[in-house]
């Protein structure tokens, strides 16, 4: 039997544009999702999250499912636009009114939570106004956590300011494949400055208030290893480490941008001139706590003379004999336990929460009306045994949550995929607990895994939850 403390918190986590729906109701602005979702050719079949799991209307319901599976955490973000509809001015009344109620049926149920203000979802206004790469979002985004602070304050018992920067700068405004659909390293840039900035001043905002209620950020890193062990496949893991993790941990615990990190930045680029003096202080602000969130590693190796690459590395697909996800995802728990251990060594100690891990499964209803995902179950064990061995090696891992409580809007694969450990049918909105639920049910009722426990969840005994 593997025990987590007494006093480990066991969770699930959705997010807003993901799940809500209801994106033209109560007053709410048009998001960059919103648009993204809306253009032609950019989201899987032109999906959108219009309606997603219609969460806004269901509320009830789906916490009635977290307290099924006994979570004593749900992380949940706050959608800004149904905040601040042009994200900024007067807020709408009606929007902090759902998340208001929202905060006290959870608390109702015993749930602590645990919100993040940013899961993506930025005002459309601002985006036109020029969005992250423009220094004002950043003091948009402080007048906006300082509103949700006010408003939730006294009953949230953790504040997250960001989720995953790094997929907004790099895949939404280097690459273009998430909103809002820029392809310009140089904005990329700006913006990874600007949430970041945005986010030591939310911090500060926060105890302003004289508050001492936790906030951190959550960053999604990537152990990352060279394809061979080469001089130079050796230098681009290094180099590719830098874009993906240092470039957010850096600045965040140690005052600092990367050196050989800026350097490359800078040949690519050209300039940095966005960085002011004093915005590293602010954004290295003490904070509470670190989110991470881990799916799956990075394997890199150097480029060939000739071979497109921006940086100079090339990321490598999983090899032939690695297991992955049915999303193509190569699985390794050993991975994250890395990644969690580096954490403690290089930035540490500090206080880490698991704020999501999971996999995408090709789930389907049988002629029973179940939905079997053993692969799910056999991916969650794993990484929580890793996430075990990492306590046991000191790191200060306070809770867990899996991703998704609810299979959503994945983002620009629309609906094609599913993370939830609910299985949501679409149409109906009917929500079917998987026996990936009924397992983690298990796990937090416990407080641990057995090792009988799950060969018991893959033996898919017993009707669903």
């Amino acid at each position: 039997m593997l025990r987590f403390p007494h006093d480990f918190l066991w969770g699930a986590a959705t997010a807003a544009y993901q799940i809500e729906g209801a994106v033209d109701e109560d007053g709410r602005g048009e998001s960059v999702w919103d648009r993204f979702s809306h253009t032609p050719g950019l989201v899987h079949e032109g999906h959108t999250g219009d309606i997603a799991c219609d969460h806004y209307h269901r509320c009830e319901e789906d916490i009635e499912l977290l307290a099924r599976l006994g979570v004593g955490l749900y992380r949940f973000s706050t959608a800004w636009p149904r905040i601040l509809p042009t994200g900024q001015g007067v807020p709408e009344p009606r929007g902090i009114a759902f998340y208001d109620r929202l905060v006290d049926r959870l608390l109702a149920k015993g749930i602590a939570p645990m919100v993040t203000l940013d899961h993506w979802d930025l005002p459309q206004a601002l985006q036109d106004r020029g969005g992250w790469p423009a220094r004002d979002t950043a003091l948009r985004f402080a007048e906006y956590a300082q509103v949700m602070f006010q408003a939730l304050g006294d009953r949230v018992r953790y504040w997250v300011t960001h989720n995953e920067p790094w997929m907004v700068a790099a895949i939404g405004h280097r690459l273009g494949l998430h909103a809002p659909g820029i392809r310009d390293f140089q904005a990329s840039l700006r913006a990874s400055h600007h949430l970041l900035l945005s986010h030591g001043l939310a911090v500060q905002a926060l105890r302003a208030t004289g508050s001492q209620t936790p906030i951190g950020i959550v960053l999604n890193l990537f152990h990352t290893d060279p394809a061979t062990d080469s001089e130079a496949d050796v230098e681009q893991a290094m180099a590719s480490d830098g874009y993906t993790n240092r470039w957010y941990l850096d600045p965040l615990f140690r005052a600092v941008y990367p050196a050989d990190t800026s350097a490359l930045f800078q040949r690519v680029s050209g300039v940095m001139d966005f960085v002011r003096r004093g915005d590293l202080d602010t954004i290295s602000a003490p904070m509470d706590f670190l989110g991470v969130n881990y799916y799956s590693p990075r394997i890199v190796r150097a480029a060939a003379p000739g071979e497109a690459s921006e940086f100079g590395w090339v990321v490598e697909k999983p090899p032939a004999d690695a297991p992955v996800t049915d999303g193509g995802w190569q699985i390794s728990p050993e991975a994250f336990t890395s990644v969690l251990l580096r954490l403690n060594r290089e930035y540490g100690p500090l206080p880490i929460f698991v704020t999501e891990n999971g996999a995408i499964c090709d789930d389907t209803v049988d002629d029973a009306g179940r939905v079997h995902d053993p692969a799910r179950i056999s991916y969650l064990a794993a990484h929580l045994r890793a996430a075990h061995g990492a306590l046991g090696a000191g790191v200060d891992l306070r809770g867990y949550c899996v991703w998704s409580l609810l299979d959503n809007f994945e983002w620009a694969d629309g609906f094609s995929k599913r993370f939830g450990i609910v299985y949501v049918d679409y149409p109906t909105q009917r929500r079917i607990p998987k026996s990936s639920f009924r397992f983690m049910s298990r796990v937090m009722a416990v407080g641990g895994l057995a090792t009988e426990m799950e060969e018991q969840a893959l033996r898919l005994a017993g009707p669903p939850v």
